[in-house]
């Protein structure tokens, strides 16, 4: 059974009056076609009535939408099932918050990389509700020198609200974990692509989002603080997350005029909840066309734009 949100009741009413009238055709036998292309014209207009006009605050609503595909549905549906998940860090454990392993795109073998939320109750507190802890970005970063050892290019999927901000997890060292990423990933020698499906948080997205490309899907949000946490430390209190959001900048649409993302993807006008097929073919044509361009121009300069791109970030006098 899909899940709306608020502002897409318009849509499940519409929705569910097309089946109604289904039903009535079934039942009495009435030719009810003409009625049911009628409603499906004005499920189509208010659909992209809706999406087309979506506040800062709904983009967030929907990049945390229950329905939305998380990583590994990205993973195997781009790695056609052929996805092997690597485990460990080698040092302390292995962290389900951070999925890694190789996969082949279409016969081109891949490391793919990213935060695994849970599709239920349970596999939320297993995933720890993709918030990594110290030993996930060390295993994150164990795959990536895999990669580069055997000259694969890399994908990292991010979806997290943040790294896990537990007492052990600081104990462990979550601050140096991630700002080694940060260094590594800088100078890795092999293509690197990241892609922002959902929430991207913090120093938790940060840690395994530093690529050649950084994209973002329409509907997500990649910020140094969720608007909730901003909220509550600017008016102390949730009730201003939606003026917390404006003021952020946080969508897709901000994040590229800033140029502190390469690209936005396009989602279907319906949200890549409700067409995930769609989405999944989308995120592959753009992997596998820019992995092709990435890898024609020479390691040493790839580094050097990347290291150039940045640098270029942000504003100073």
């Amino acid at each position: 059974m899909s899940i709306y949100l608020d502002f897409e009741e318009p849509i499940k009413a519409l929705e569910e009056q097309i089946e109604q009238t289904k039903q009535i055709g079934l039942t009495t036998e009435i030719d009810m076609t003409d009625k049911i292309n009628v409603l499906q014209l004005k499920l189509e207009e208010k659909t992209k009535e809706i999406f087309s006009n979506l506040t800062p605050w709904q983009r967030v609503q929907l990049s945390r939408h229950p329905d939305r595909p998380y990583t590994l549905a990205y993973i195997n549906a781009i790695s056609n099932g052929t996805f092997q998940e690597l485990h460990g860090d080698r040092s302390v454990k292995d962290d389900k918050a951070m999925v890694g392993g190789f996969g082949l795109l279409d016969g081109k073998s891949v490391m793919f990389i990213g935060q695994q939320k849970g599709i239920n109750t349970k596999m939320r507190q297993y995933r720890n509700f993709g918030m990594a802890n110290p030993e996930g970005y060390r295993k994150a970063l164990r795959l990536m020198k895999l990669a580069e050892k055997f000259n694969k290019p890399i994908v990292t999927i991010i979806d997290t609200p943040g790294a896990f901000p537990g007492l052990e997890a600081e104990e462990r060292g979550q601050g140096e974990a991630i700002a080694r990423n940060i260094y590594e990933m800088m100078r890795l020698k092999v293509p690197v692509i990241c892609i922002i499906i959902g929430e991207g948080a913090s120093g938790g997205a940060l840690g395994i989002g530093v690529g050649d490309k950084v994209v973002m899907l329409e509907n997500t949000w990649y910020s140094v603080i969720s608007p909730e946490s901003c909220s509550s430390i600017l008016w102390r209190s949730w009730d201003y997350k939606e003026k917390a959001a404006e003021a952020l900048k946080l969508t897709s649409t901000d994040m590229k005029n800033l140029n502190l993302v390469d690209d936005v993807l396009n989602e279907p006008i319906n949200g890549a909840h409700r067409s995930q097929d769609e989405m999944f073919e989308t995120v592959k044509q753009y992997i596998k066309s820019t992995i092709s361009d990435l890898e024609k121009i020479n390691p040493t300069e790839r580094i050097n734009q990347r290291i150039d791109k940045f640098c270029a970030m942000g504003v100073w006098n």
